[in-house]
């Protein structure tokens, strides 16, 4: 069978993989001139280094068994720790579940909330048990429960990291299920401190950089780079795929089966004849455009070395949402230098266009939170321009109603972060699913 691919990110070169694993005669058609989307390394300072995403959850099995499977060495973060940047100091970021407390004793301790906001927490056990019949925002339900500091400082910038958006606007059914899970046993303070604890680490990334997988992955597929395709048309035999190349201007071609493995909003325009239905809910996805700023530095406060990073919550009005340590985060990063990221940007609050006023923001918000004044050897600015799409409120109905609207057109598959999830694991599962429904 003849499967053409849209999209050489993650999600699409999986899916390529797996298709083509069956025995399928695949091509993977991408827009850009490089494989890996937001998987993306660059030289800076003389070293490959990553400047999109740089880690993926380790207690889903779908990305480290991927890397595994293709012969990369997965590795962990080391033992420094990440802190939250409130009310003037980096205090340590609490055990939680997106901010449900795990260890009360650690929360008070931490000084990130106020005395009436912890008094709000000990009353927990106290409510009635929390409604699970309708969907709500993370930010309402964990504010419901435990007060709005919890959810302002603790909650928000927990899933600003993950998503580039706001707690009081993300799902908890699509983005924090487990709360739910936990509110079904009563007390969510109580739920939370009987979960087992786990030595697995949350977290890890490939030895190198997380670039490394989509590369790998592309070996020995059939990709076609600067080949923005514009049309996909259903016809009695398949379908047809209408796309432009830089060389040799327009061509359509043939394909039993296609893999939509792009954003949403480009998803939609591809669809608009084919699937309507589909293509009008696609259309609706929103998205967050963020920035990050990769420095090198000379030397470093040697103070920071057990700190992997800050998070700041929005109510600090910081010009950046987070900073990563990645010398002191990765091991193969400190060997290669001292680097750190800076983050900015969130739903309905982009970056600026301006990158010497990014730059210089960062250095502002590095020197005031971190204490780091040192003049960097280097500095690469990565814009990801609507690249995180938004989980809100009623998420799971709306991609629900496109599955539905896809069964009326056989051999079309859609995969990527826009949903069941915006992390690698579960992109790369996104995939597996796309590549299975076609068969």
């Amino acid at each position: 069978m003849r499967v053409i691919v849209i999209g050489a990110g993650i999600a699409g070169l999986t899916a390529a993989r797996d298709l083509s694993s069956k025995g399928h005669r695949v091509t993977v058609l991408e827009a850009s001139d490089r494989v890996g989307g937001k998987i993306r390394g660059e030289v800076v300072a003389g070293q490959l280094v990553d400047v999109g995403a740089e880690a993926m959850l380790n207690r889903r099995p779908e990305g480290v068994s991927l890397a595994r499977e293709v012969g990369l060495e997965v590795v962990h973060p080391t033992d420094a720790k990440s802190s939250i940047w409130s009310r003037g100091a980096l205090r340590p970021i609490p055990r939680s579940v997106m901010g449900v407390p795990l260890d009360l004793s650690a929360l008070e301790k931490a000084g990130l909330l106020s005395e009436e906001t912890l008094e709000v927490v000990r009353r927990e056990p106290t409510l009635p048990p929390a409604k699970t019949d309708e969907d709500i925002s993370v930010g309402d339900f964990i504010a419901s429960r435990f007060g709005d500091e919890t959810a302002d400082r603790l909650a928000d910038p927990l899933l600003a990291g993950v998503y580039a958006g706001h707690a009081r606007a993300i799902s908890v059914k699509a983005a924090a299920p487990q709360l739910f899970m936990l509110a079904e046993k009563g007390s969510l303070l109580k739920a939370a401190a009987a979960l087992p604890t786990s030595d697995v680490p949350v977290f890890a990334g490939i030895d190198g950089g997380m670039s490394r997988l989509p590369a790998t992955l592309a070996e020995g597929l059939d990709i076609r780079l600067g080949t923005r395709v514009d049309t996909v048309t259903r016809t009695p035999q398949g379908f047809l795929v209408e796309h432009s190349l830089v060389e040799t201007g327009g061509e359509v071609e043939a394909a039993d089966a296609v893999v939509v493995a792009t954003p949403a909003p480009v998803a939609a325009k591809l669809l608009r004849s084919t699937a309507p239905s589909v293509a009008r809910e696609l259309s609706e996805i929103e998205t967050a455009s963020v920035a990050v700023v990769t420095f090198a530095f000379p030397d470093l406060p040697a103070e920071l070395a057990g700190r992997s990073g800050f998070l700041v919550p929005p109510v600090e009005e910081c010009a950046i949402k987070a900073s990563t340590f990645s010398f002191a985060k990765w091991a193969w990063v400190g060997a290669r230098g001292n680097y750190l990221r800076t983050s900015i940007g969130r739903h309905g609050e982009p970056p600026s266009d301006d990158d010497d006023r990014l730059i210089a923001d960062s250095l502002a918000a590095l020197a005031d939170i971190a204490g780091i004044t040192a003049t960097p050897t280097d500095v690469h600015v990565q814009r990801w321009t609507d690249a995180l799409p938004q989980y809100p409120v009623g998420h799971l109905d709306r991609v629900a109603r496109i599955r539905q609207g896809l069964r009326g057109v056989p051999g079309l598959a859609l995969a990527g972060a826009s949903y069941d999830g915006v992390g690698i694991p579960a992109t790369i599962g996104s995939a597996h699913r796309a590549a299975a429904e076609i068969g």
